[in-house]
């Protein structure tokens, strides 16, 4: 165990310690008398009675390992174990993970701190794991105070596990404590009087992943915003590891890909968030994965036992996982043998009464599988008779669980129909046969070699039936394997498809489901359903089967069906290829949950908008092209190539490239061996082709290489008729080239590449996906930031700062707030600009950080009248370009544009009266006070061209989107010419005051104070003035004497402060008639001031301000 550094004086040790081993900075020891034969003589002998004798309470350890300093006699004891396996342990830890490291310090001192350090950080470690199972929560609450310290969080931030580890600054490694909260990666070390802070969000992580190089042994890479941080020494790096993907993997989806997130209910409440249901999600997620079975499966326990396995006489041990409705066996080698049993098929559990502490489940069809030496295995079988008994309830009212394949029964015969009409529709959908057996029947008479080999792999696939079963309680073994490898007869295809997919299962929890959704979907017009419309007759063409109006209504149904069941992913290109080959194969039925199958848990994400799964699976294509097909990579200058040649391969699983007999073949390993059959193939396409890659100068030749290929492909054992086969229609010319066998190139793909793991895929898919997705969002960003930039004065770099932040607040309102409308908003479908939108909360935090009129004592009415300015279409959000174009106005605007800019904002449709509810809080606003006046709308348009835009906008409207408009205002905005003063309208009495009181404000602090003081009591003076005389001019018995003499009267330079009368008393201009200024007017006469053109005409430092709020924009968003 690790113990805490003490001093140790070694030269009055009394030759107590032999040394083991030794290196520059570490001594283990040995006690003297222990391990050695006749006890080590007298010394060992006296030893052991001193240790035996003298402090029989606290008995030495017999090994220690110490931590040596040069040139001095103090030792640090560090770590002491009771036997040689356990001290070793320790041993080998601090040489792979310490030893490098110490390398780097300059003085004995630093090392000496660092170890100390680093040695308390994992006795802290190991403490940690018992509070980790609630024995300790004293421990956790302490810690966690600590964190809210450190950061300055809010309380809402759910602090989940901290580790001890080294954060490396520079070549220097600093030891401190690494914190992984809902939101946040944290880290904070405080050595010597040093502080080290770090704080990265979670959906800023581009890269994350374990790495070693030759200082760090083993480390995690983090990498953020073109930022690489390097964290190791951890005691268990694996499980932080694991957890820090999945907090990265959970924030990814939640902030960006909602499509994703909307489906994953387990993660809606950033508050639920634990360490442990982190572990026993990742857990059920790769049990679910492994044995193919539905999403909402969860793993509850796992029992280490042995399987009987009758065919082969012996006892497979491995791990019995039971969920909710399954009870799954995998050996401990996952390929020797594998079972599912659904608790539907399970007719009786029960226990021996010998010592073999068996459990022997019997099922339907006259089988029982013997699971032996299972710890607790009476309380076992008390808990499955339990969930037997719930299991048989469930299916009780179920008169079907639809068995497949040509043994299986009709399901019409079981499942009640409601009315005649849903009747006719179900026996016309769900009891169609699969198009194969329709369009190419097998005939039993015309026994040629092919159809030769055909029956004797059905024999084969009998034959392992008879020893392992048939249907979904089958043992899934190596030989399983091969079969695949080999091709599934014509005749089982469908049956086994359905199997091995875990559709199977899918199926028979939803008896009825898809007739429904037939029945719902029919007649249904929408985008989706236009889409399916034109691309039915582009699915396999050359088939008979989609030449006629059976096989184009089956598909028709499945795709539409599909569509209503999934409106998140609709239908996308692709998914009609695939359809169609399923449709051959599967009755319609069948077919539905096949794509239910493939589009929900096979391939996730990859039929969406993005096709984001699609892309992750290139990346890691190419990942696995680095490491297998090296010289390839080194050939190719660009990676971009194998993306854009490989993505038909993913999205139609080579149905698109291969011909039809061909890649039904392909199929079949996919669907037994997942994604990972894929990812061999494609690895297998290219080692075939390597020598004409590598010759190739450019991507087109490549690309012609690798068509010609495809067409050489065949399947010479395919039973289907000539007239089919899209192989054997090659045209002579071609015919030259070397044929490959489909079989041939399947079999040398898991030879060659069968290594590959499903864990190591896990593992690429969950690092690339953080990767493609913040590419994607970069994507975004820059195109904002070009249709932007043509628009504002702000530089580029500015630009992209502006909309980080921007972007930072909108997320940071998501992260503890589940109501927060604003992400309900983002759909990556929507044109760039309208992805990220902000309310008026939001723009209120960002005006406070940016805008140079920040420090007004009326900073929130500001805040509000701007974002009510800039909200042209009154649905209060506002886009990235129309908040940046306040804010350029605000810091490279001129003198007109700025005072245009601040008129605007005191007249409607952005002013509106505020008047907070607490007085005593003046001009500041509550959220809710402010939400409220953010959607107050004037009663009637300022004119009649802002009415007629308002009208037209097309955007955010609820019905369908007005194609026209959008091209009416893009064209509006290509010839849009610059606003003219003259058609601003005039500012009203009250209106006018305001805007006296916001400049006095703006004013208050600056260095010229009472010069710009006195000029606006020179200008108001003035343009009252002028108003009496042309109000004089047009109604000569009005009279405004005794006001403009108040006006005269405003105070000059050698007053306290200069207070305007309109401020002291607007009461005076209440029983005058009402006044009004033209915008014009107003600007002469600033005109005239010269301080008060130099206020706005001073140069303000933006990059200053934009540094500042990116360091304290989550602080000051929590303190306001």
């Amino acid at each position: 165990m690790w113990l805490k550094p003490e001093e140790v004086l070694l030269k009055n040790a009394l030759k107590l310690w032999l040394m083991e081993r030794s290196n520059d900075y570490f001594v283990l020891q040995r006690r003297r008398g222990y391990g050695e034969d006749g006890g080590g003589g007298l010394t060992g002998l006296l030893v052991g009675t001193l240790d035996s004798v003298l402090d029989s309470t606290a008995k030495v350890a017999p090994f220690r390992i110490l931590h040596q300093t040069p040139d001095s006699q103090v030792y640090l004891s560090i770590a002491c174990g009771a036997n040689r396996e356990e001290i070793m342990k320790h041993w080998d830890w601090l040489e792979q993970n310490i030893m490098k490291t110490l390398s780097v310090f300059d003085s004995s001192k630093d090392i000496t701190n660092f170890v100390q350090g680093k040695i308390r950080g994992l006795i802290a470690e190991e403490g940690k794991h018992s509070f980790a199972k609630e024995d300790d929560p004293e421990k956790f609450r302490e810690t966690l105070l600590k964190f809210e310290k450190c950061f300055g969080l809010p309380e809402q931030e759910k602090l989940v596990t901290y580790y001890s580890c080294s954060y490396w600054k520079g070549r220097v490694p600093c030891q401190g404590w690494l914190y992984l909260s809902t939101n946040f990666l944290s880290f904070y070390s405080f050595l010597l009087g040093s502080e080290v802070k770090l704080i990265i969000s979670w959906d800023a992580v581009s890269k994350l992943e374990k790495t070693s190089n030759v200082i760090l042994t083993e480390s995690i890479h983090v990498c953020s915003q073109g930022e690489s941080h390097y964290f190791s020494m951890f005691l268990h790096i694996n499980q932080t590891y694991l957890l820090m993907e999945q907090l990265a993997s959970y924030a990814v989806k939640r902030l960006f890909d909602k499509e994703t997130f909307d489906n994953d209910p387990i993660l809606e409440d950033p508050l639920q968030i634990t360490k442990r249901g982190l572990e026993d999600r990742a857990h059920s997620e790769h049990f679910n994965a492994f044995f193919r079975l539905p999403k909402e499966e969860t793993l509850k326990e796992v029992h280490e036992c042995f399987l009987w396995v009758p065919f082969s006489h012996f006892n497979a041990h491995g791990k019995m996982c039971i969920s909710e409705n399954y009870i799954c066996f995998a050996s401990q080698d996952g390929n020797l043998c594998s079972v599912i049993i659904p608790f539907r098929e399970v007719l009786a559990i029960d226990k021996t009464n010998d010592s073999s502490k068996s459990v022997i489940i019997s099922i339907k069809g006259k089988t029982a599988f013997r699971f032996s030496e299972v710890t607790n295995f009476e309380q076992l079988v008390a808990k499955l008779r339990l969930k037997c008994g719930a299991a048989s309830n469930q299916y009780h009212d179920i008169s079907t669980e639809v068995p497949i394949g040509s043994h299986s029964i009709d399901p019409s015969d079981n499942i009640e129909v409601q009315s005649l009409t849903c009747q006719r529709e179900y026996s016309e959908t769900v009891n169609t046969e699969a198009l194969m057996t329709v369009y190419h029947p097998q005939n039993v008479e015309i026994l040629n070699s092919k159809m030769l080999k055909e029956k004797m792999k059905e024999q084969s696939w009998n034959i392992l039936f008879s020893e392992c079963g048939r249907g979904v309680t089958m043992f899934r073994t190596k030989k399983t394997r091969d079969l695949v490898i080999r091709g599934i007869p014509e005749t089982l295809r469908g049956e086994l498809w359905m199997l091995f997919s875990g559709a199977v299962n899918d199926m028979a929890a939803n008896p009825g489901y898809y007739a429904k959704v037939v029945e719902q979907s029919l007649g249904t017009c929408n985008l989706a359903t236009e889409e399916i419309e034109r691309d039915l007759r582009r699915s396999l063409p050359e088939h008979p089967a989609f030449q006629s109006d059976t096989g184009i209504s089956a598909l028709r149904r499945v795709l539409t069906a599909y569509a209503y069941r999934n409106p998140k992913i609709g239908y996308c290109q692709a998914m009609n290829i695939l359809t169609s080959v399923l449709l051959l194969y599967a009755k319609e039925e069948e077919a539905f949950w096949l794509l239910v199958a493939v589009c929900e848990r096979m391939l996730p994400d990859y039929f969406n908008r993005r096709i984001i799964g699609a892309l992750v699976d290139q990346a890691v294509f190419e990942e696995l092209i680095r490491d297998h097909l090296p010289q390839l990579t080194e050939h190719m200058t660009d990676m971009t190539f194998f993306s854009s040649i490989s993505l038909s391969w993913f999205l139609t699983l080579f149905i698109s490239v291969l011909p039809i007999e061909s890649a039904v073949n392909v199929v079949d390993c996919f669907f037994y061996d997942g994604i990972k059959a894929i990812l061999q193939l494609g690895l297998a396409i290219l080692d075939y082709n390597l020598d004409k890659l590598l010759s190739c100068k450019d991507d087109a030749e490549a690309v012609t290489a690798l068509n010609r290929f495809f067409d050489s492909i065949t399947n010479k054992d395919s039973p289907l008729p000539s007239s089919v086969q899209q192989g054997s229609n090659v045209s002579d010319e071609k015919s030259s080239h070397i044929r490959v066998d489909i079989t041939d190139l399947i079999r040398e793909s898991n030879e060659k590449y069968g290594n590959i793991r499903c864990e190591d895929i896990h593992t690429m898919r969950c690092r690339n996906r953080l990767y493609v997705i913040q590419t994607l969002e970069e994507t975004t960003k820059q195109n904002v930031l070009r249709v932007v930039s043509q628009d504002v004065k702000l530089s580029l770099q500015d630009l992209d700062e502006l909309f980080v932040i921007f972007k930072k607040e909108l997320f940071f309102s998501y992260y503890w707030c589940l109501s927060c409308p604003v992400l309900k908003h983002h759909d990556p479908s929507l044109p760039y600009l309208e992805q990220y939108q902000i309310d008026c909360q939001q723009f209120r935090v960002l005006y406070h950080l940016l805008s140079p009129w920040a420090p007004s004592a009326n900073k929130d009415s500001l805040a509000l009248w701007t974002f009510r300015l800039l909200d042209e279409n009154s649905d209060c959000l506002i886009n990235f370009k129309e908040f940046s174009s306040a804010i350029d106005i605000m810091y490279n605007g001129s003198f007109t544009e700025k005072l245009k800019l601040l008129f605007k904002l005191h007249i409607p449709p952005a002013y509106t009266e505020v008047k907070s509810k607490d007085p005593s809080k003046g001009d500041e606003l509550s959220k809710e006070e402010l939400l409220y006046f953010s959607q107050l709308r004037v009663s009637k348009p300022a004119s009649e061209k802002e009415a007629e835009s308002v009208k037209n906008s097309p955007e955010k409207g609820k019905g369908k989107v007005d194609i026209q408009a959008y091209l009416n205002q893009w064209q509006d905005e290509l010839f849009k010419k610059e606003e003219n003063i003259k058609d601003l309208p005039r500012m009203k009495q009250s209106q006018f005051i305001q805007f006296s009181k916001t400049l006095y404000n703006l004013f208050h602090g600056d260095p010229e104070e009472e010069l710009l003081y006195q000029a606006i009591a020179v200008v108001t003076s003035l343009l009252l003035r002028m108003e009496e005389v042309g109000r004089t001019l047009h109604s000569p018995t009005s009279s405004a004497k005794g006001f403009s003499g108040t006006v005269c009267v405003s105070g000059g330079p050698s007053e306290g402060k200069t207070e305007s009368p309109l401020e002291k008393d607007p009461s005076l201009l209440r029983e005058e008639p009402q006044w009004s200024f033209a915008f014009e007017q107003i600007l002469a006469s600033f005109l005239n001031e010269p301080a008060v053109v130099r206020y706005f005409e001073k140069p303000i430092d933006v990059k200053a301000k934009l540094e500042n709020a990116k360091t304290s924009q989550l602080s000051s968003r929590y303190k306001m």
